[in-house]
């Protein structure tokens, strides 16, 4: 059997986790509104529409803040069409994912559904068709108190108190020629400031996150981020990040050790941000925005054979296996590793659209294998990010090499005097004895080492069996002498928790 060591020690503090590192995500994309978390005449739905049973799964993953409504689709959308009297709004051409959109949800409907699950807003402009002028009047509309046109026709539309979102995204991807809008890095640093300068002046208070490379092998990668935060850097707070991993291939090996990419990846846009703080002479420190990460591959075959022109086709529906968990989890890991940096990330999407949660129309709502990191990070994952020191024993596939069968983060909550250690077993064929050194935490107990495991890799979550992979909390773990030792069944999650007695 395969044996690692972990070292976990107090001083060793990586940063304070930001509570929005657990945040998610929902654009008006396929089944995501309607028939996710909007179907009216559904059994569950309320008196909006909204699907209680779903908005109970949010708030059992406890999700602090989504992003809305895009994404790609905000690069086309026209804010006024989804607020005001819902029998008046228009129909439009979706042509970011060539749907029909109806408008029934809006702006005005989603700060209630929010609401309703006890999440944040993490609102999108529109940079692609429209500019700083548009995304004025819409921060007006939706943080001023009153007195004004827009803030007054907020009013009007029935909200008197002003949504308040704190937390804005500066257009989406604007680097992709996919993009409606499309710009270069100059022609979109140049429209971002002066939409940040414009926003900010009607409200101070709020943070904006400016759009970095959609993925990391954009030829314009690194250059695009440079050129970007060269205009934008004294007026933004965060730089988005994006990334998607798949298994299209069928090489486990290497999928599972995916997040090593996203490691080097973070510290890549790290080492530009610090290069234009160091240029500008800045005391100011660009922090990072994961607003979109996930695993997405197994609906692109079924995404081609969808008509054009519905409302809210079945797209993007990946249906995740227990190795599409190990991989979200060590993702979740990799964030947890970057905390000080990393303040918002965003799993993308939260219903249906690759999303963890998935709903039947007209029937039941389930959770997927992925949704089980996320839920036990989100849950136990508070309070500051302590760095491990790991040895482990290593492998080589097609396209890594040393990959480090343990994967582990620590979290510890110093006001409860609580420590989850999160760890992956990489290994498709063995199980690996953790042996921890917790001399620092002397008196500690073991409360519960969850464990997410299947004898298949493929295993998924369905409709009609919907419970297949789930957590149990037999995992087999010792606490003696200072010494944790753990045994990781081969290609798991796993959640050691421990307090003080």
């Amino acid at each position: 059997m395969n044996k690692a060591e972990l070292v976990v020690d107090k001083a060793f503090v990586i940063g304070s986790v930001d509570s929005r590192l657990y945040g998610s995500f929902i654009e008006h994309v396929g089944r995501a509104v309607y028939g996710g978390i909007y179907e009216p005449g559904h059994p569950e739905a309320d008196e909006q529409g909204f699907r209680k049973d779903v908005m109970a799964m949010v708030r059992e993953l406890g999700v602090p803040i989504v992003r809305y409504p895009g994404g790609n689709f905000v690069s086309g959308y026209e804010w006024e069409d989804g607020v005001g009297p819902v029998d008046g709004r228009k129909r439009r051409l979706d042509l970011a994912w060539a749907a029909l959109e109806t408008n029934e949800v809006g702006t005005n409907e989603f700060a209630e559904w929010a609401r309703k699950v006890g999440a944040e807003v993490m609102m999108a402009v529109n940079l692609g068709t429209r500019g700083p002028a548009d995304a004025r009047n819409l921060i007006e509309y939706c943080n001023h108190p009153g007195g004004t046109y827009w803030s007054d026709l907020r009013r009007s539309h029935g909200y008197e108190a002003p949504h308040k979102f704190k937390t804005w995204c500066l257009g989406n991807e604007m680097d992709g020629p996919w993009q409606i809008g499309h710009k270069t890095a100059d022609e979109y640093g140049r429209t971002a400031l002066e939409t940040a300068k414009l926003m900010k002046w009607v409200d101070p208070s709020i943070e904006l996150v400016v759009c970095g490379s959609s993925m990391r092998d954009m030829p314009t990668f690194g250059s695009w981020e440079a050129t970007v935060l060269d205009h934008t850097y004294d007026h933004v707070d965060y730089l988005s990040l994006h990334t998607y991993y798949g298994n299209r291939k069928d090489d486990t090996a290497s999928f599972v050790a995916k997040s090593l990419e996203m490691d080097d990846y973070i510290h890549s846009v790290i080492a530009v941000c610090d290069f234009v703080k160091a240029k500008k002479r800045s005391k100011k420190q660009m922090m990072l925005s994961f607003d979109e990460w996930n695993v997405w591959y197994h609906s692109a075959a079924a995404d081609r054979q969808l008509e054009r022109w519905t409302i809210a086709p079945p797209q993007i529906e990946d249906i995740y296996t227990l190795e599409d968990a190990i991989v979200v989890g060590c993702m979740i890991i990799t964030l947890l590793k970057h905390a000080d940096r990393v303040r918002v990330a965003c799993i993308a999407q939260l219903v249906n659209v690759i999303g963890p949660i998935m709903t039947a129309n007209n029937g039941i709502a389930w959770r997927q294998t992925i949704f089980y990191p996320y839920l036990h990070a989100s849950l136990y994952g508070r309070g500051v990010s302590l760095k491990p020191i790991i040895r482990s024993p290593k492998y080589d596939c097609k396209e890594f090499t040393d990959v480090p069968c343990l994967e582990s983060a620590v979290v510890y909550d110093e006001a409860s005097e609580l420590l989850t250690i999160f760890a992956v077993n990489r290994d498709l064929a063995a199980d690996l004895v953790v042996e921890s050194d917790l001399r620092h935490f002397a008196g500690y107990r073991i409360v519960e080492h969850l464990v997410l495991e299947n004898p298949d890799p493929k295993a998924k979550n369905t409709a009609t069996q919907p419970l297949n992979v789930t957590p149990h909390a037999g995992g087999d773990s010792e606490l003696r002498d200072g010494c944790l030792r753990a045994r990781l069944p081969k290609l798991s999650w796993n959640v050691i928790r421990l307090t003080k007695i």
